[in-house]
Order: C-alpha cells, then sequence, then structure tokens
C-alpha cells in the first residue's frame, strides 16, 4: 500500500457554525476565567511551540490568561486521557496531532480513550513534514547512503522518537518497512529529551519537529537527510525530500489540532472555532511557521472530525501490516 497523509490543508477562511443549532447566548461570556490548554509531551518539541504561539495570541483577544500545561508520557496519550476527563465547558483544552488521535488508536490495546467518540474537535491548526536527521558523527549525506548504511549494520543503528505511538516513531517505522531496513527505536518522553539524545549522539537519527531540528541543522550540529512529506515547503526547498533523498513513495506528514472533551455546548465550539481561525488567521503566525515548513490550517469541527476518523483508519492499516501493537 502506498503510505500517504490523508489530504487536509485548506485555506484560512472563517469556518461554518459548528452546528445547525447552536446557541449564542451560551458563549456570551466565555472564557470569563483562565482556559487551560495541556500539551501532551515535556517542554521542548513541536506540539508546545503552536500551542504557546496560539496561547499568546489568545490572551489579549479574551483578555484572559491561556495557560500551557505539559503532561508527558505513553506517546501523548497521558495528557489526552486528562482532557477527556475534564469537564466539557471549554475551559480544558488539548493540543492534539496523528499521534493521539490516528496511530495511538490501534496501536496500544489498552488506550484508555477513543480518538473520535470521546472528543470534541475543535480546529486543525496546522500540517507540515518533519525533517529526517542524523548526528554528524553518521558517515552518511543522503537517505540513499543511509539505507546502504542500514543494511550493512542490521539493528545498529538506533534511531530516537517523542515515545511509543508518536509520528516521528512511526514514520521511521514506515522508513523501514519501505526500505527494507532494520533500525532500532529508542522512545523517549517527548520531543524535547529524544532531541538532547540525539544531539549526544546516544542515538544516530530521529525525524524531529522543524522547529525542534532546524536550529540544530543550520548550527551544524546535525545533519539533514531530508524531509518526511512529498510536498516540499517554500521556506525549505534548499532540503530534498526523503523521496527525492533515496526512498521513493516516501510521504509522512505531522498534523496539530485542538481538541476539548465529548460533550461540549455547541455554541462554545463555534465560539472556540471561529476565534482560533482568527489568530491562525494572523499573517505573524502565518509567516511564523511557514518559515519552518508548516501550513496553518483552520478548519471547521466537522471537517477535523472527519480528517481525524480517516486517520484512524489509514493508521489501523498501516500499523497492521507494519505488525506492531504495545500494551
Amino acid at each position: 500500500m502506498r503510505y500517504t497523509i490523508f489530504a487536509v490543508a485548506a485555506p484560512l477562511l472563517l469556518s461554518q457554525h459548528a452546528f445547525s443549532q447552536s446557541k449564542p447566548d451560551e458563549a456570551a461570556n466565555y472564557p470569563n476565567r483562565p482556559v487551560q490548554i495541556i500539551v501532551p509531551f515535556p517542554p521542548g518539541g513541536g506540539s508546545e511551540a503552536f500551542a504557546r504561539s496560539i496561547a499568546a495570541k489568545l490572551t489579549p483577544l479574551w483578555g484572559q490568561q491561556v495557560i500551557i500545561d505539559n503532561r508527558g508520557g505513553a506517546g501523548g496519550t497521558i495528557g489526552s486521557y486528562l482532557v477527556v476527563k475534564a469537564p466539557p465547558d471549554g475551559y480544558t483544552l488539548l493540543m492534539g496531532l496523528n499521534g493521539t488521535h490516528g496511530m495511538a488508536q490501534s496501536l496500544y490495546r489498552k488506550l484508555p480513550y477513543d480518538a473520535v467518540r470521546d472528543f470534541t474537535p475543535i480546529t486543525m491548526v496546522g500540517i507540515g513534514p518533519n525533517i529526517l536527521t542524523v548526528h554528524p558523527s553518521v558517515p552518511v549525506k543522503s537517505v540513499k547512503e543511509l539505507i546502504a548504511l542500514a543494511k550493512a549494520k542490521p539493528g545498529q543503528l538506533n534511531y530516537g522518537s517523542p515515545g511509543n505511538g508518536t509520528p516521528p516513531h512511526l514514520q521511521m517505522a514506515v522508513f523501514n518497512k519501505l526500505a527494507r531496513t532494520k533500525m532500532t527505536h529508542v522512545p523517549y518522553k517527548g520531543g524535547g529529551p529524544a532531541n538532547v539524545a540525539l544531539l549526544s549522539g546516544e542515538v544516530q537519527l530521529a525525524f524531529t519537529a522543524v522547529t525542534v531540528g532546524l536550529p540544530h541543522v543550520e548550527a551544524g550540529k546535525l545533519r539533514a537527510l531530508g524531509l518526511s512529506g512529498a510536498k516540499k515547503p517554500a521556506s525549505l526547498s534548499k532540503f530534498p525530500t526523503v523521496a527525492e533523498s533515496g526512498l521513493p513513495g516516501y510521504d509522512e506528514n505531522t498534523w496539530y489540532g485542538i481538541f476539548g472533551p465529548a460533550g461540549m455546548p455547541p455554541a462554545i465550539v463555534n465560539k472556540l472555532n471561529a476565534d482560533l481561525v482568527k489568530v491562525l488567521s494572523s499573517p505573524e503566525l502565518k509567516e511564523r511557521f511557514a518559515q519552518q515548513g508548516q501550513e496553518m490550517v483552520g478548519n471547521s469541527p466537522e471537517r477535523f472530525r472527519e480528517i481525524v476518523k480517516a486517520e484512524v483508519a489509514k493508521w489501523a492499516e498501516v500499523i497492521k501490516e507494519l505488525g506492531l501493537q504495545l500494551d
């Protein structure tokens, strides 16, 4: 099968109402106290970069503090479950991604939530490639050379990730499958710790968020081999894609989005969606993340829900073919 991301990019336009029947008065006083966005990873990863940038825009818009709460563990599923158990009043939100809301559903035997049933999707935030990086000690300068080295040393090259079931983990698992290589997965408790391990040479390579890996590539501390997605962002045009660099057909991106608990009032969902799309339309944010290869999205709750459903179905098939399963 072909491993490609479900098409999600869309123009940044104010979406239609989240539900056909909505009570505007429910949202008249929202928010009237601080709002919490849970980032289900430790500090230093791509999820946090999006969350903090959004929070900085929402705080003055609402006149209420938007607090970022890092709750890492189990590939983002622990923090995600905290949102499931929170009151559905719009004051506890989640910065999720295709790991927590696509991959985890089939990867974990005992996942404590259902990615579709137990959440209210608000809007997709952004989508873009990760960057395949290697420690400078690894004697390769292309994906083709990496594949040759991995085949010459099966099981001896270690790749890091922010945790089991995260996009960098599954992106490399798909890489191994397509390239017929055997590189060993070393999971960490978030993108920050995984990046520290890569910089120190504790692991030899990783798919890293561009926001995290690019500064180290530019400083010469890491070497970039390729972008995970088939579509090359203009700001990253100097880098080849993984497909161009030696693995034809490879195409995997990472997306991020805002979720709330299931059962949120429609008017609150509409309010959140409209304000988030307004923030994502900010020229400042669009330019900042475009420089990091990320395309801001800002779609409707209905459209986002359909994307999540498609991601769950896609990764169920991929994970079954890869033969992966975690308790």
